[in-house]
Protein backbone atom coordinates (compact mmCIF):
# COMPACT_ATOMS: atom_id res chain seq x y z
CA UNK A 1 0.00 0.00 0.00
CA UNK A 2 1.23 3.68 -1.00
CA UNK A 3 -0.06 6.89 0.08
CA UNK A 4 1.41 10.25 -2.01
CA UNK A 5 2.41 13.18 0.35
CA UNK A 6 3.79 16.18 0.23
CA UNK A 7 6.09 18.04 2.07
CA UNK A 8 7.94 21.14 2.63
CA UNK A 9 11.38 22.79 2.11
CA UNK A 10 11.05 25.89 2.96
CA UNK A 11 8.62 27.40 0.35
CA UNK A 12 9.31 24.90 -2.05
CA UNK A 13 6.83 21.86 -2.38
CA UNK A 14 8.02 18.42 -2.88
CA UNK A 15 5.85 15.65 -3.53
CA UNK A 16 6.23 11.65 -3.19
CA UNK A 17 4.98 8.97 -2.12
CA UNK A 18 5.25 6.98 1.27
CA UNK A 19 5.00 2.59 0.88
CA UNK A 20 3.35 1.74 3.95
CA UNK A 21 4.69 -1.11 5.89
CA UNK A 22 1.45 -3.61 7.81
CA UNK A 23 0.90 -3.75 11.27
CA UNK A 24 1.52 -2.46 14.48
CA UNK A 25 5.11 -1.45 14.19
CA UNK A 26 6.91 0.87 14.86
CA UNK A 27 8.58 0.37 11.50
CA UNK A 28 11.94 0.34 10.16
CA UNK A 29 12.16 3.05 7.43
CA UNK A 30 13.88 4.31 4.49
CA UNK A 31 14.24 7.56 2.20
CA UNK A 32 14.97 5.69 -0.77
CA UNK A 33 16.01 8.30 -3.77
CA UNK A 34 15.85 7.96 -7.24
CA UNK A 35 18.10 8.23 -9.97
CA UNK A 36 18.07 11.42 -12.95
CA UNK A 37 15.05 11.87 -14.03
CA UNK A 38 13.72 8.75 -11.83
CA UNK A 39 9.68 8.50 -11.78
CA UNK A 40 6.91 9.22 -10.06
CA UNK A 41 5.96 5.63 -8.70
CA UNK A 42 8.85 3.84 -7.35
CA UNK A 43 12.74 3.42 -7.06
CA UNK A 44 13.14 -0.15 -8.73
CA UNK A 45 10.34 -1.45 -7.13
CA UNK A 46 11.98 -1.61 -3.97
CA UNK A 47 9.71 0.97 -2.32
CA UNK A 48 6.58 -1.54 -2.51
CA UNK A 49 9.18 -4.43 -1.96
CA UNK A 50 9.99 -3.48 1.09
CA UNK A 51 6.88 -2.22 2.37
CA UNK A 52 5.77 -5.90 2.04
CA UNK A 53 8.69 -6.79 4.19
CA UNK A 54 7.63 -4.50 6.93
CA UNK A 55 9.69 -1.52 6.37
CA UNK A 56 8.06 1.92 5.60
CA UNK A 57 9.97 3.49 2.01
CA UNK A 58 9.47 6.88 1.41
CA UNK A 59 10.04 7.65 -2.14
CA UNK A 60 10.06 11.73 -3.49
CA UNK A 61 10.75 13.79 -6.40
CA UNK A 62 13.54 16.09 -6.34
CA UNK A 63 12.95 19.87 -6.75
CA UNK A 64 12.70 20.56 -10.17
CA UNK A 65 11.43 17.16 -11.42
CA UNK A 66 8.16 16.12 -12.09
CA UNK A 67 5.46 17.57 -9.89
CA UNK A 68 7.73 19.00 -7.50
CA UNK A 69 8.22 22.47 -7.18
CA UNK A 70 12.17 24.31 -7.72
CA UNK A 71 15.02 23.34 -9.98
CA UNK A 72 17.01 20.39 -9.86
CA UNK A 73 20.76 20.70 -8.99
CA UNK A 74 22.92 18.71 -6.68
CA UNK A 75 23.05 21.53 -3.71
CA UNK A 76 19.37 21.35 -3.96
CA UNK A 77 18.80 17.60 -3.78
CA UNK A 78 21.02 17.61 -0.48
CA UNK A 79 18.34 20.40 0.81
CA UNK A 80 15.53 17.95 -0.11
CA UNK A 81 17.03 15.33 1.18
CA UNK A 82 17.35 17.42 4.64
CA UNK A 83 13.90 18.24 4.28
CA UNK A 84 12.56 14.58 3.63
CA UNK A 85 14.99 13.55 7.05
CA UNK A 86 12.79 16.38 8.71
CA UNK A 87 9.23 15.29 7.49
CA UNK A 88 9.30 11.87 8.90
CA UNK A 89 11.03 13.26 12.20
CA UNK A 90 8.14 15.09 13.27
CA UNK A 91 5.71 13.51 15.65
CA UNK A 92 2.90 13.66 13.87
CA UNK A 93 4.64 12.01 10.92
CA UNK A 94 6.10 9.15 13.28
CA UNK A 95 2.43 8.46 14.66
CA UNK A 96 0.94 9.08 11.48
CA UNK A 97 3.44 6.19 9.88
CA UNK A 98 4.56 4.52 13.39
CA UNK A 99 8.01 5.21 12.53
CA UNK A 100 10.98 3.86 14.88
CA UNK A 101 13.27 6.87 14.47
CA UNK A 102 16.48 4.79 16.00
CA UNK A 103 15.68 2.70 12.89
CA UNK A 104 15.96 4.49 9.98
CA UNK A 105 18.14 4.54 6.75
CA UNK A 106 18.65 6.65 3.51
CA UNK A 107 19.62 4.92 0.26
CA UNK A 108 19.68 5.54 -3.10
CA UNK A 109 20.07 4.47 -6.61
CA UNK A 110 22.28 5.67 -9.29
CA UNK A 111 22.82 9.30 -8.79
CA UNK A 112 20.07 8.92 -5.73
CA UNK A 113 23.07 6.67 -4.44
CA UNK A 114 25.53 9.10 -4.89
CA UNK A 115 23.48 11.56 -3.14
CA UNK A 116 22.68 9.49 -0.68
CA UNK A 117 26.32 9.07 0.50
CA UNK A 118 26.89 12.29 -0.11
CA UNK A 119 24.07 13.46 2.50
CA UNK A 120 25.40 10.93 4.63
CA UNK A 121 29.05 12.99 4.49
CA UNK A 122 27.87 16.37 5.70
CA UNK A 123 25.04 14.22 8.63
CA UNK A 124 26.72 12.55 11.74
CA UNK A 125 22.58 11.33 12.60
CA UNK A 126 23.01 9.10 9.44
CA UNK A 127 24.36 6.22 10.58
CA UNK A 128 23.69 3.60 7.69
CA UNK A 129 22.99 4.17 3.91
CA UNK A 130 23.14 1.92 0.67
CA UNK A 131 23.72 2.88 -2.56
CA UNK A 132 22.75 1.21 -5.32
CA UNK A 133 25.40 1.48 -8.49
CA UNK A 134 25.30 4.99 -6.69
CA UNK A 135 27.27 7.46 -9.04
CA UNK A 136 30.24 9.20 -7.70
CA UNK A 137 30.14 12.51 -9.09
CA UNK A 138 33.74 13.22 -8.48
CA UNK A 139 34.79 10.38 -10.39
CA UNK A 140 32.23 11.04 -13.14
CA UNK A 141 33.63 14.60 -13.98
CA UNK A 142 36.80 13.31 -14.00
CA UNK A 143 36.03 10.45 -16.84
CA UNK A 144 33.66 13.23 -18.35
CA UNK A 145 36.33 15.99 -18.70
CA UNK A 146 38.69 13.35 -20.31
CA UNK A 147 36.58 11.33 -22.38
CA UNK A 148 35.33 13.38 -25.35
CA UNK A 149 33.34 10.61 -26.26
CA UNK A 150 31.51 9.83 -23.16
CA UNK A 151 31.56 13.90 -22.92
CA UNK A 152 29.24 14.12 -26.07
CA UNK A 153 27.01 11.27 -25.30
CA UNK A 154 26.13 12.71 -22.15
CA UNK A 155 25.72 16.43 -23.37
CA UNK A 156 23.11 15.35 -25.66
CA UNK A 157 21.05 13.22 -23.08
CA UNK A 158 21.06 16.50 -21.06
CA UNK A 159 20.43 18.13 -23.87
CA UNK A 160 17.21 16.04 -24.29
CA UNK A 161 16.75 16.32 -20.81
CA UNK A 162 16.17 19.95 -21.11
CA UNK A 163 13.30 19.39 -23.53
CA UNK A 164 11.26 17.78 -21.35
CA UNK A 165 10.39 20.72 -18.71
CA UNK A 166 7.59 18.10 -17.71
CA UNK A 167 9.80 15.68 -15.93
CA UNK A 168 12.89 17.81 -15.01
CA UNK A 169 14.31 21.46 -15.00
CA UNK A 170 17.40 22.56 -14.01
CA UNK A 171 19.06 25.14 -12.36
CA UNK A 172 21.81 27.15 -13.82
CA UNK A 173 25.60 25.75 -13.55
CA UNK A 174 24.10 22.53 -13.27
CA UNK A 175 24.22 19.94 -16.22
CA UNK A 176 28.06 18.61 -16.95
CA UNK A 177 28.98 20.70 -19.69
CA UNK A 178 28.09 23.75 -17.31
CA UNK A 179 29.71 22.67 -14.46
CA UNK A 180 32.78 21.70 -16.65
CA UNK A 181 32.71 25.26 -18.30
CA UNK A 182 32.18 27.33 -15.10
CA UNK A 183 34.46 25.12 -12.91
CA UNK A 184 31.92 24.45 -10.00
CA UNK A 185 33.10 22.99 -7.05
CA UNK A 186 32.09 19.40 -7.03
CA UNK A 187 34.17 18.34 -3.90
CA UNK A 188 31.40 17.99 -1.69
CA UNK A 189 29.69 15.35 -4.24
CA UNK A 190 32.85 13.24 -4.72
CA UNK A 191 32.85 10.15 -2.46
CA UNK A 192 36.56 9.28 -2.41
CA UNK A 193 37.70 12.64 -1.16
CA UNK A 194 34.95 12.16 1.53
CA UNK A 195 35.35 8.39 1.68
CA UNK A 196 36.84 9.59 5.83
CA UNK A 197 33.57 11.10 6.70
CA UNK A 198 32.07 7.39 5.64
CA UNK A 199 34.23 5.25 7.41
CA UNK A 200 32.34 4.91 10.28
CA UNK A 201 29.27 4.55 9.40
CA UNK A 202 27.38 1.16 8.40
CA UNK A 203 27.74 1.72 4.28
CA UNK A 204 26.04 -1.32 1.69
CA UNK A 205 27.54 -0.66 -1.73
CA UNK A 206 25.66 -2.66 -4.70
CA UNK A 207 26.77 -2.94 -8.31
CA UNK A 208 26.37 -4.96 -11.38
CA UNK A 209 28.80 -7.16 -13.13
CA UNK A 210 27.21 -5.66 -16.44
CA UNK A 211 26.43 -2.17 -15.86
CA UNK A 212 28.17 -0.08 -17.84
CA UNK A 213 27.09 3.36 -16.97
CA UNK A 214 28.35 2.38 -13.19
CA UNK A 215 30.95 0.08 -13.37
CA UNK A 216 31.94 -2.36 -10.55
CA UNK A 217 35.88 -0.93 -11.92
CA UNK A 218 35.41 2.55 -12.06
CA UNK A 219 32.84 3.33 -8.96
CA UNK A 220 32.29 0.31 -6.79
CA UNK A 221 35.54 -1.17 -5.73
CA UNK A 222 37.46 1.93 -6.14
CA UNK A 223 35.13 3.43 -3.15
CA UNK A 224 35.64 0.20 -1.52
CA UNK A 225 39.23 0.54 -1.29
CA UNK A 226 39.75 3.94 -0.09
CA UNK A 227 37.09 3.61 2.64
CA UNK A 228 39.99 0.65 3.56
CA UNK A 229 42.36 2.55 3.60
CA UNK A 230 40.28 4.98 5.87
CA UNK A 231 39.76 1.32 8.29
CA UNK A 232 36.45 1.27 7.66
CA UNK A 233 35.03 -2.13 8.95
CA UNK A 234 31.46 -1.77 8.83
CA UNK A 235 30.79 -2.17 4.78
CA UNK A 236 28.99 -5.08 2.91
CA UNK A 237 29.55 -4.66 -0.75
CA UNK A 238 27.52 -6.82 -3.25
CA UNK A 239 27.28 -7.82 -6.58
CA UNK A 240 24.93 -8.94 -9.34
CA UNK A 241 25.08 -10.28 -13.00
CA UNK A 242 22.92 -7.86 -14.10
CA UNK A 243 22.89 -4.35 -15.80
CA UNK A 244 22.57 -0.98 -14.58
CA UNK A 245 18.83 -1.07 -14.33
CA UNK A 246 19.01 -4.44 -11.97
CA UNK A 247 16.24 -5.48 -14.46
CA UNK A 248 16.91 -9.59 -13.71
CA UNK A 249 17.95 -9.41 -9.89
CA UNK A 250 15.32 -6.78 -8.14
CA UNK A 251 14.13 -10.02 -6.03
CA UNK A 252 17.32 -10.15 -5.25
CA UNK A 253 18.48 -7.12 -4.57
CA UNK A 254 15.57 -6.18 -2.09
CA UNK A 255 16.53 -9.22 -0.06
CA UNK A 256 19.94 -7.83 0.25
CA UNK A 257 18.87 -4.82 1.81
CA UNK A 258 16.67 -6.76 3.65
CA UNK A 259 19.32 -9.24 4.87
CA UNK A 260 21.86 -5.75 5.65
CA UNK A 261 18.89 -4.15 7.26
CA UNK A 262 18.55 -7.34 9.40
CA UNK A 263 22.20 -7.62 10.58
CA UNK A 264 22.36 -4.03 11.40
CA UNK A 265 19.03 -4.38 13.69
CA UNK A 266 19.70 -7.92 15.39
CA UNK A 267 23.76 -6.07 16.37
CA UNK A 268 21.98 -3.29 17.84
CA UNK A 269 19.92 -5.57 20.00
CA UNK A 270 22.39 -7.42 21.04
CA UNK A 271 24.18 -4.31 22.32
CA UNK A 272 21.46 -3.08 24.35
CA UNK A 273 20.59 -5.97 26.25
Amino acid sequence: MSIEIVFQRGEITLKGKIHLAQGNGPFTTIVLLHGIPGNEIDVLGLGQKLSDKGINVLTFNYSGTYKSDGLYSFANSQLDIQAAYTFLHQNEQIKRFKIDTSRFYIGGYSDGGGMALSYAVNHREINAVFSIAGNDHGEFMREYSKDKNLKNIVDNIFEKMKEQENVIRFAPNSTPKEIMEQNIDISPYDQRLNSKALASKQLLLIGGWDDSKVTIENYILPLYRKLLEENANKITIRAFQDGHSFDNTRNELMHAILEWINSIEHVSKISHK
